[in-house]
């Protein structure tokens, strides 16, 4: 499929973006015009990504890591001219458990990953942004960080964080060109479900009307919209791509 060039002129970053989600919206993004950075923990899909999209920028990292997180942001920012969209996509589901079964060591991972990750790369890259007076940073939640899915306490939590987070950067930075955003999708069948047991899976299922999992390129889409010179009145939002899962 031929996109229009709407991100011509662009450098982005997607976090997460050798696989799933993350993978689809670096393709569109650089299928788009834009200079594409990923930033990822595993060598091994990097490079996978870097023989599926020209010209990929990548740094392999730990989003965990403060520093880590702000060198690859000084050298994405050097390689390709600047900082203007960033994708926060990585991120993980943890277990399967009730929250007083909850192992503490798991909470203490899935919320270093999912919320102080995501806020060490908005922190790191808004300063970029302001140079321009322009960004677009859209972080992915999850429809479970608005309702709350049993079982997943640390992922529901961690979820409604990257949604307060939003929401406070978006408000301060509302006076300038760049604005921030999260969106909300229901369960998409990725090799996160690695990660969760096939009873959890199904729950998901069940909750959403469509009766079928959402993909890739359908939150791609969404994303890219959002990363977009279209969106420019909406900062501080919230964007739900759930099969009608979502009921506010």
């Amino acid at each position: 499929m031929r996109f229009p060039a709407r991100f011509e002129g662009r450098s982005a970053v997607v976090t997460g973006g050798a696989s799933g989600i993350g993978l689809a919206v670096a393709g569109r993004l650089a299928d788009e015009g834009a200079r594409v950075s990923v930033w990822d923990r595993d060598a091994k899909p990097v490079a996978a990504a870097k023989t599926s999209i020209p010209d990929l920028h990548a740094v392999v990292l730990d989003v965990t890591d403060p520093a880590a997180v702000q060198a690859a942001a000084e050298d994405t920012a050097s390689a390709l001219g600047g900082i203007d969209i960033l994708v926060t996509s990585a991120g993980v589901t943890g277990p399967n458990h009730t929250t007083w079964e909850y192992p503490a060591d798991d909470w203490r991972r899935v919320i270093d990953i999912n919320v102080n990750g995501v806020f060490y790369c908005n922190k790191a890259v808004v300063p970029w942004m302001l140079k321009r007076n322009w960004g677009r940073i859209v972080n992915i939640a999850s429809i479970a960080g608005k309702e709350g899915n049993p079982n997943a306490p640390a992922y529901s939590t961690s979820k409604a964080a990257v949604i307060g987070l939003t929401k406070s950067l978006g408000k301060e930075l509302a006076k300038t060109g760049i604005t921030a955003n999260c969106v909300t999708p229901a369960a998409v069948k990725t090799a996160i479900f690695n990660q969760m047991t096939e009873e959890h899976i199904q729950f998901m299922l069940s909750k959403i009307p469509m009766a079928r999992f959402g993909k890739v390129e359908e939150v791609a889409a969404l994303i890219c919209w959002i990363a977009s010179e279209e969106c420019s009145f909406t900062t501080g939002s919230v964007f739900d791509v759930s099969g009608g899962r979502a009921t506010y």
